[in-house]
């Protein structure tokens, strides 16, 4: 064990290691860009819900996703006020309408969010300073990470041009700018008044509502209050979640209910099918190659244990080296995706390592079908 005999083996061969080592990295990729469009798809999907300030919320049970919301009756919140903990209420309106570029004239579909301006829910730097004007007839506070298909409102509104469109034939006008950034499910999005967000839907009732937020007071047990609102409201109509539960909720739509998700998860499946069957290839050819050297270490009395332990050091270098190769692109190709889509495809140190795991697995599981090649070693073959 004192003569690196596996890196040798490896080395020698150098354009062989070299094609080797590009195959584990193109395996790498696969699975980095799959499973980095997984997380994107997961931590973008709650990005509105990260920016609410509140414990506890209602949504129908009918509701799958911020996408596909169904409406409640907004007396089931004003309810939850009545239990002890509860330190105030918000109801918030989720609806989706058709923008217009006011550069272009092109129309795109836009998610539009309402509240209450008097009653601050939104943990957002661009709403806050801006709940006044929110309380003016049609203005609108819109995402300056929406994708450009909008129209170039940020750069209008910084170069304090009034910015005028329609929504839905409704001549609306924006009032100012927050950050929340596209989704899967919305590639803009818009924040306004609850009265605003009625007069852009006429056809919505005041009384019925897509989220129901609660807030807890500061020594309030949150459990114990949860528990509270589900006798209380034990009507069927209302689902009652934590913070936690309400995020998991939308990520779970995504995850299990779409094809997306799904898709996003065979990829990364696929991606280490690839990488196995090119280490695979690569260590039997090796061990093919030099099944007369082993044969005569076992004739010097090494034992299959030795060699075993020779094919599973060679894996573990092969991916350790074909890693490199194959983080620094996904690196450099996160960033050129989070460019273009807007999304929140960024490289986590728990991401790279999950990917380095399944990398040695996949270099393991491959030197273990190969190894099953030295079985054949009989010394004989050296004469």
């Amino acid at each position: 064990m004192k003569i690196p005999l596996a890196w040798l083996q490896l080395s020698r061969e150098k354009i062989r290691l070299l094609i080797a080592l590009a195959g584990i990295g193109f395996a790498d990729i696969l699975m980095f860009m799959q499973l980095g469009f997984k997380t994107a798809l997961l931590n973008s999907s709650v990005r509105l819900h990260e920016k609410i300030e509140g414990d506890v919320f209602l949504i129908s049970p009918q509701s799958d996703a911020l996408i596909a919301m169904k409406s409640f009756s907004s007396r089931r919140l004003y309810e939850a006020l009545g239990v002890d903990g509860v330190e105030s209420i918000n109801p918030i309106y989720i609806g989706f309408s058709i923008w217009k570029n006011p550069e272009n004239q092109n129309t795109r579909q836009i998610m539009i969010v309402g509240f209450n301006p008097k009653q601050g829910v939104f943990n957002l730097s661009g709403v806050t300073e801006n709940l006044d004007k929110l309380k003016l007839p049609d203005v609108v506070l819109f995402d300056n990470e929406s994708r450009p298909e909008f129209g170039n409102i940020s750069q209008l509104y910084e170069q304090e041009k009034e910015v005028k469109t329609e929504i839905d034939s409704r001549q609306v006008k924006v009032g100012g700018l927050f950050t929340i950034g596209a989704t899967f499910g919305a590639d803009g999005n818009l924040i306004t008044s609850d009265l605003n967000f009625l007069r852009l839907f006429p056809n919505r009732s005041k009384g019925l509502i897509d989220i129901g937020v609660i807030k807890l007071e500061k020594e309030a047990d949150s459990t114990a209050v949860i528990n509270t609102l589900k006798q209380k409201l034990n009507g069927g109509d209302v689902l009652i979640l934590s913070r936690e539960e309400f995020l998991n909720y939308e990520k779970n739509y995504w995850e299990s209910s779409t094809a997306i998700g799904f898709i996003f998860t065979l990829g990364a499946g696929m991606g280490l099918v690839v990488g196995i069957v090119i280490v695979y290839q690569i260590l039997y050819t090796d061990v093919a190659d030099h099944l007369p050297e082993y044969a005569t270490l076992k004739a010097m009395g090494y034992d299959n244990s030795y060699l075993l332990i020779l094919v599973f050091q060679e894996a573990i270098i092969l991916a350790c080296l074909g890693f490199i190769p194959g983080f620094g692109i996904s690196s450099f190709l996160y960033y050129q995706a989070a460019k273009a889509t807007g999304l929140p495809i960024i490289m986590t140190k728990d991401l790279a390592i999950l990917v380095f795991i399944l990398t040695v697995i996949m270099c393991f599981l491959s030197g273990a079908i190969a190894v099953n090649k030295l079985k054949s070693a009989d010394p004989a073959d050296i004469f």
